[in-house]
């Protein structure tokens, strides 16, 4: 009988370590989530100078030239404005992507946890009806 009781509190435990596990690589998670976000919103930033850079250097050189911006040099001049559009919508699209999946990630430990620990609470009161199936035998 003290066996069964042994079993059952280790088992309660086990169970609470899982579910304290289970909850800190979720949160771990969810923190990688909040930092993939603000690396993607500073690439984001990064493209936008560089591309605001670009595109005062294509100005003064159409201006140096003696061009005036129509044309060509205008629609130059708009590529570089769509394709910084694009490829800013690439990173959000990206940053949405790695922001579901360690949400996902997070949702899933907890979710495993939960499981595990449920196991383990399973296992423990397992062991204490064992041990009173037993203990009734050895008193019959």
């Amino acid at each position: 009988m003290i066996g069964s009781l042994l079993d059952y509190k280790g088992n309660q435990q086990a169970a609470k370590a899982v579910q304290k596990t289970a909850e800190f690589n979720a949160q771990v998670a969810e923190d990688e989530a909040v930092t993939l976000r603000r690396a993607k919103v500073r690439e984001e930033s990064n493209l936008r100078k560089a591309s605001e850079r670009t595109i005062a250097t294509q100005r003064v050189a159409t201006a140096a030239s003696g061009i005036e911006m129509s044309g060509s040099a205008l629609e130059a001049l708009a590529d570089s404005y769509f394709n910084t559009e694009m490829d800013a919508l690439d990173i959000r699209y990206a940053a949405d992507i790695e922001e579901t999946a360690k949400k996902s990630e997070a949702a899933l430990a907890r979710a495993e946890g939960r499981s595990r620990a449920a196991a383990y609470k399973l296992a423990s009161y397992q062991s204490l009806l064992e041990g009173g199936e037993k203990a009734a035998k050895a008193m019959a």
